[in-house]
This record gives structure tokens, sequence and C-alpha cells, in this order.
């Protein structure tokens, strides 16, 4: 059984249990000292009894497979400099220059510079730019960007 009260002071509503009737306390609101007044009709609550529910036993299979277990960890492709010719399939990096910012610093080219070093000027196929827009989760509003595709083969 609680006991309902509000400060006089600054209207906070505060529930307390009944055992600390005539006790004082602090308004968490307005530090105001209270004495917690005892308990009558108007200011009591009464907690429902708790209801008992009734536990489901739930049984679990753990899947079972025919044949080998499948690998869930891809390898990593090789380098492009062990890759021979033969071997290259196309492929893509995107750079976004919302990702390309460092402490105030746009490193934008540099990180395109590097990737395209990486690759190698022999491999690539094609550099296209993009333009792009996203919500910006802060501030809740659209923003355009850009950022390059770079086709190459490796």
């Amino acid at each position: 059984m609680d006991i309902v009260f509000t400060c006089p002071d600054c209207h906070q509503e505060m529930v307390v249990d009944a055992q600390g009737a005539g006790s004082e306390i602090e308004c968490p609101s307005c530090e105001l000292l209270l004495t917690i007044p005892e308990a009558d009709a108007a200011n009591v609550k009464i907690h429902p009894p708790a209801q008992t529910v009734a536990r489901e036993e739930k049984q679990f299979t753990v899947p079972s497979h025919e044949g080998p277990a499948e690998s869930l960890i891809t390898k990593s492709r090789p380098p492009l400099e062990t890759q021979k010719d033969g071997d290259k399939i196309l492929r893509i990096k995107t750079i976004r220059h919302g990702d390309c910012r460092e402490v105030g610093h746009d490193v934008f080219d540099e990180r395109v510079t590097e990737i395209l070093n990486q690759i190698g000027e022999t491999h690539i196929v094609s550099i296209n730019t993009i333009n792009y827009s996203y919500v910006d989760l802060a501030s809740k509003q659209q923003l355009n960007d850009f950022g390059v595709v770079i086709i190459y083969k490796g």
C-alpha cells in the first residue's frame, strides 16, 4: 500500500510506501523538507495482487544438416599484386565524400589517390562520379553529397 501526495511548494506528485508515514523527506524537485502524511482514503493507492502466470514449457530443436557443414566465414580476396591477369574479375569500389572527413579535415582526394595507387592504372576500367542524398539523423535534414565509383579488374 502506497501513500500518494503532492509537494505544497512545487506540486510534485510523490508516491511513498505507507510505512514511511510521519517521517520527513526532501522533495526531489524543490528540496523542501516535507513530512509524509498519514494514510487515509483520499491518498492511499493499493496495488492489485500479482497474477500468477503459468510457465510455458518450450521445446527447441537444434537444426541438423545432411552432408558437410558450410563455412560461414568467407575467405578474403588475395592482394592485387598476387593475382594473374587471367584470374581477374570486375570489381567495384565506392568512396563517399562524407566518409572521408577526419577531425575537420577533408581527406577525400588523398583517400581516392591511395585506392587508385593500390589498384594500379592498368587495372582501372572506369571512374565515375556519383551524387547522392541522405537524411542526417542528428538534424533530420536531407543533405546532398558526392563520391566516386571505381570499376577495376582485380
